[in-house]
């Protein structure tokens, strides 16, 4: 015993790295590479160990001169801690033709034709899958892309896309995680751009104000103003506003801190991972650990996640007398509520639902588990009142999702709103939280950690085995 008792210790100490089950941030798995299954080729999460990480593209559109350079600029100031790279449309210019060049004053620079679309995508995409890529350089002096020459920009974190119309097309739109709008009054844009234009493209006052008036203001009409529709922030004043940039800045980096699903749907919820959480994993998903020290750290770990999912309840404000005849104002916790544990392995996680929640009723749902579809309803018991309740559902791992599916389905058959229920699990496939938060979207799924996959007999990969069997002694 006290030889078991050290090795745990030294595992707990040692255990570090980021968590998502073994998913390094930098794209490095620490375990061997599951095999291709046709559950993992049907996810949209890769299995490949060696894939990259997705980084976070954040599109920046405006009228010209409205300050979109100076709030990207702002942004890669405030991530000076992660890598992020500047890709404006601006180089995707096409090439004017000898002909164009001759007759340039009348050539409309501000609309979508002007630009090679198709080379940006390909760019943007590349830089998405991890590829550096080079962006050409255009001079817009001589109205022509440099020949010979090239910006290398290297796969990052955050991609910065800032451009005009960079909003127009629906294709680009698709690759953006966020979109930001820079809203600029008018003259003010006119006035920077009078500047610019004059001083750094060696154009004449004239020739700047006729451009304005006949091509980049029908432009902003026609094209770029209803691009706003799209924009998930505006930012008034530009560079400015710098309350707006910081909020943003914060939004950045909480969701480079998320796992990949978690951006893709905002009801997912990781627990924030410490190196204690990542020993506790570290030792349930050990094959030779003893089933007392699998069953304790597996309680650990379940109460953290019960914890975490009681923090998504709703609450009411109030008062109480502290014993120093102070008032103190703080919250009332949610009194409408009730567990419902997935048969058998959810009933593992009642324990912990109890010692959190005194006097909890607990409804059971049996489903039967033969393959991966036709799953079969055979036992219910839940509380009379439970269209009343907020839900708490049980079930230590979500695999597939078909199982869990057919247990929200019940409870909404029984009255239960969709956004009064918490689905708590330990581990997750990425199979699993696209199957059930496609199918209910206003459902919250709390885990502790995000596994690689499925493999070909839809066990969570790497996982921790028959969680059930694991913790009630059966699996002799």
């Amino acid at each position: 015993m006290p030889e078991d008792a050290t090795a745990i210790d030294y595992v707990m100490e040692k255990a570090s790295g980021p968590h998502f089950s073994g998913l390094r941030l930098d794209g490095i798995l620490s375990s061997p590479s599951p095999s291709s299954s046709p559950a993992a080729a049907a996810s949209n999460v890769a299995a490949d160990p060696n894939a990259p990480k997705q980084p976070f593209v954040i599109g920046v559109s405006g009228g010209t001169a409205s300050g979109k350079t100076t709030v990207c600029d702002m942004i890669i100031q405030q991530l000076h801690d992660h890598r992020v790279v500047l890709v404006n449309q601006d180089s995707f210019y096409r090439g004017l033709t000898p002909e164009e060049s001759e007759r340039v004053h009348e050539y409309n620079f501000d609309h979508p034709d002007a630009f090679d679309t198709e080379q940006l995508l390909d760019c943007v995409q590349k830089l998405k899958n991890g590829q550096s890529v080079q962006v050409p350089i255009y001079d817009f002096k001589i109205h022509r892309r440099s020949s010979d020459s090239f910006r290398q920009v290297n796969a990052s974190d955050v991609i910065i896309l800032e451009g005009i119309l960079v909003f127009h097309d629906q294709r680009v739109r698709n690759l953006m995680n966020i979109k930001i709008f820079v809203d600029t009054d008018a003259d003010v844009r006119l006035a920077r751009r009078i500047r610019r234009d004059t001083v750094e493209r060696g154009r004449d006052i004239n020739s700047v104000l006729e451009m304005y008036a006949k091509f980049v203001k029908p432009a902003f009409d026609d094209f770029i103003h209803p691009s706003k529709k799209y924009a998930d922030v505006i930012i008034p004043r530009g560079g400015d506003n710098h309350v707006a940039i910081d909020l943003i800045v914060q939004h950045i980096r909480t969701k480079l801190g998320q796992h990949d699903l978690c951006k893709i749907y905002p009801n997912v919820y990781v627990i924030q991972s410490t190196f204690q959480i990542r020993g506790m994993h570290t030792l349930i998903r050990d094959r030779e650990i003893s089933k007392h020290d699998f069953v304790f750290y597996s309680d650990r770990l379940i109460r953290l996640v019960v914890e975490h999912g009681l923090g998504h309840l709703p609450f009411t404000e109030k008062q109480v007398v502290t014993p120093t005849a102070s008032v103190y104002t703080g919250v009332d916790f949610c009194k409408k509520l009730c567990g419902v544990s997935i048969v058998r392995s959810g009933e593992s996680m009642e324990n912990a639902l109890r010692a959190c929640c005194k006097g909890i009723k607990i409804g059971k749902i049996l489903i039967h588990r033969d393959g991966d579809n036709g799953k079969q309803l055979i036992y219910e018991k839940l509380p009379t009142d439970i269209s009343e309740r907020h839900v708490l559902l049980l079930d230590p791992v979500l695999a597939t999702g078909n199982s869990a599916n057919q247990a929200i389905e019940l409870l909404i058959q029984k009255g239960v709103p969709e956004a009064h229920i918490i689905f708590l699990n330990l581990i997750s496939a990425p199979e699993g939280i696209h199957c059930v938060s496609k199918r209910f979207p206003s459902l919250k799924i709390v885990t502790s950690e995000i596994d690689v996959a499925l493999n070909d007999e839809f066990r969570v990969i790497p996982g921790l085995g028959e969680f059930g069997d694991r913790y009630f002694g059966t699996d002799d």
